[in-house]
């Protein structure tokens, strides 16, 4: 009987989009592999390849990673770009495996932000406005500019702080941004927007933690001022 390609797959069984809708663990061995070298042969999908590889390694990740070139490429299908994909992906498992996980900076604080972020915005001639995308530990998950502005004022939109943060699964939210001028007191205008996340936020279930004014030396912070 001929073999489908994994194009001609029911859409919910194919491993890319499977991977898209489920996440990576949710993918056997054989469909991960299969992603990577993007197709079988005349005789088999990608799929069924990798699994007659793995048959032939004991399905042992380790003993596969221990394979040559010119050993996968006996494999009807799989030739030397295929089988150096394969390979370097069980490198970098190796390496990956003996790496120290990254330590994310603890953003808990006005002072911790106010730290960060000084070095990016000390010698700005212009106000740019950050927001900080944080996990419930205060972790940083991410760290943006959304807007790049004038001597005086910076334009920002609540719907790309919002957007950004949920894509993020941002948990907690701070913002910052600095003030040429060197004068940390907050504008008007600043408030306003202040109270535009505050209210956004609430919205969305996510905790507001600060919006820090910087200036070179100095900081000024909403929460440490009982304004959030």
């Amino acid at each position: 009987m001929e073999k489908l390609s994994i194009n001609h797959w029911d859409e919910q069984d194919r491993p890319r989009e499977k991977m898209m809708r489920l996440g990576a663990a949710a993918l056997s061995d054989a469909e991960l592999l299969a992603i990577l070298i993007g197709s079988g042969s005349d005789r088999q999908s990608a799929v069924d390849l990798m699994r007659t590889v793995l048959s032939d390694c004991n399905y042992n990740l380790n003993t596969l990673g221990k394979k040559t070139v010119n050993d996968l490429c006996r494999y009807h299908g799989m030739g030397p770009a295929k089988a150096i994909t394969i390979l370097a992906a069980c490198e970098l498992g190796k390496r990956r495996k003996d790496t120290v996980a990254e330590e994310r900076p603890d953003l808990g604080s006005a002072t911790a932000i106010y730290n960060m972020m000084h070095p990016k915005l000390q010698d700005l001639d212009v106000e740019e406005f950050h927001i900080l995308m944080l996990n419930q530990s205060f972790k940083l998950i991410k760290e943006e500019c959304v807007s790049h502005g004038g001597l005086t004022e910076t334009a920002v939109d609540i719907r790309i702080i919002i957007k950004d943060a949920l894509l993020c699964n941002t948990t907690v939210l701070a913002v910052c941004h600095n003030h040429p001028s060197g004068n940390k007191r907050p504008s008007r205008l600043d408030d306003q927007l202040t109270d535009r996340i505050r209210k956004a936020c609430e919205l969305m279930r996510i905790y507001f933690l600060d919006h820090v004014i910087i200036t070179d030396g100095s900081y000024y912070s909403y929460r440490e001022e009982g304004r959030l």
